[in-house]
C-alpha cells in the first residue's frame, strides 16, 4: 500500500478536548478511527478513548495482515466496544453511561468499508469532487431528509448537536455500514468530527482538499473552521488520507510505503493514555495517581471486551 495520511485533534473553545481518534497499518492493510466523547467531561473522554483504542487493538490481532471480512470486523468492534461502555458504567456505578460518536474505516485490496454512528462523518473525494459522505444520525439531518428545513438552515438550528445514535447509553446503537467502495489513484478520504465539517458546506469541503498535500489542507481547513467558529468552537479532530492504487499515477509528495512492513508487523498512530486538565478547564486536574488508575480500569475494560 501506498498512502499520504495526516491526523489532527484540537480543544478549540472548550475547556476539554473529548475527542479521540487514532490509525494503525499493516503491510496490506489500514484502519482508521475517530470518535467525539458526549455528555459529562470525564465521561466523554473515557468513552472515546475506549473505543478507539478499542478497536485499534482488536486490529492489530485480527489483521494478519489483512481482516478475512472488513464489514465483519467493524460489526464485532463497534458492538463491542458499545458493550464496553456500559460495562465500565455498571463496574464504577456511574449514573450515566459514557457515551460517543464513532466513525471507522478499514481501506485494503483498494477498497474502502466503512460504519459510523452519530454525526461524525467520513467524506470521500475524488477529482475535487465530493463522491460520497456519511448521513448524520441527528435530528437536523432527520429534518433535512424530510423537506422540513434546508442543508442551510441545518448549521444554525437549535437542535443541531442532538444525535439518536451512539456509542454507549441505554439503547442499541443504530450503525450504518458502507458496501465495499474501490479506491482510484489520488482518491482522498477525510474523517472528522463535527467541530471541523459544521464549518463548512459540502462543496467547501471538498474543494478545501481538490489540490495539494492532505497535511497542508487539513491543516488550513482546521484553521478556518477555528475561525469561522470563533468563541463557540466545539473540539475539532481530523484524520485526512490521499490514495495510490496498485496502478499507480501517485501525484502526493510525502507518502507512506507499507511494503517494508514485515508480516506481522504495524505501525501505530493514537494517544494510549488520557490527558492531564488542563488548568482553565474548570474542573479540578486529575492526579498522576488518578490518571494511572483510569487507564488501568479502562485496560482492564478492553481485556474483557478484546475477543468478545
Amino acid at each position: 500500500m501506498e498512502f499520504s495520511i495526516f491526523q489532527e485533534t484540537r480543544r478549540g473553545a472548550r475547556k476539554v478536548n473529548q475527542d479521540r481518534l487514532g490509525y494503525v497499518y499493516t503491510r496490506d492493510a489500514l484502519c482508521l478511527v475517530v470518535a467525539d466523547g458526549m455528555g459529562g467531561h470525564v465521561g466523554g473522554e473515557i468513552a472515546a478513548h475506549i473505543v478507539v483504542r478499542l478497536i485499534i487493538e482488536r486490529f492489530e490481532t485480527e489483521a494478519k495482515p489483512i481482516l478475512s471480512s472488513p464489514v465483519l470486523f467493524l460489526q464485532r468492534a463497534i458492538n463491542a466496544a458499545h458493550e464496553a461502555l456500559g460495562d465500565y458504567a455498571e463496574r464504577f456505578r456511574m449514573v450515566d453511561t459514557p457515551r460517543t460518536t464513532c466513525v471507522a474505516c478499514i481501506i485494503q485490496d483498494d477498497a474502502a468499508f466503512w460504519a459510523h454512528a452519530g454525526d461524525s462523518r467520513l467524506y470521500m473525494m475524488r477529482n475535487g469532487k465530493l463522491i460520497n459522505r456519511t448521513r448524520d444520525h441527528s435530528k437536523v439531518q432527520y429534518l433535512v431528509d424530510n423537506g422540513v428545513i434546508t442543508a442551510d438552515e441545518a448549521g444554525k438550528h437549535p437542535d443541531r448537536n442532538k444525535v439518536f445514535s451512539c456509542l454507549g447509553g441505554a439503547f442499541e446503537p443504530s450503525v450504518d455500514f458502507s458496501p465495499r467502495f474501490p479506491l482510484h489513484n489520488d482518491d482522498t478520504i477525510v474523517i472528522c468530527t463535527d467541530g471541523m465539517w459544521s464549518a463548512y458546506t459540502d462543496d467547501e469541503f471538498a474543494k478545501g482538499f481538490s489540490s495539494g498535500g492532505v497535511q497542508q489542507n487539513a491543516s488550513a481547513m482546521l484553521n478556518e473552521a477555528e475561525r469561522r467558529t470563533g468563541t463557540t468552537c466545539d473540539n475539532l479532530s481530523v484524520i485526512a488520507l490521499k490514495w495510490a492504487s496498485a496502478l499507480g499515477g501517485w501525484s502526493e509528495s510525502a507518502t507512506t510505503q507499507t511494503s517494508t512492513l514485515a508480516l506481522g508487523e504495524f505501525s501505530t498512530q493514537m494517544e494510549r493514555t488520557l490527558t492531564l486538565a488542563d488548568p482553565s478547564s474548570g474542573r479540578p486536574a486529575l492526579s498522576e495517581t488518578e490518571i494511572e488508575q483510569a487507564v488501568q480500569e479502562i485496560t482492564e475494560t478492553l481485556k474483557r471486551h478484546g475477543s468478545s
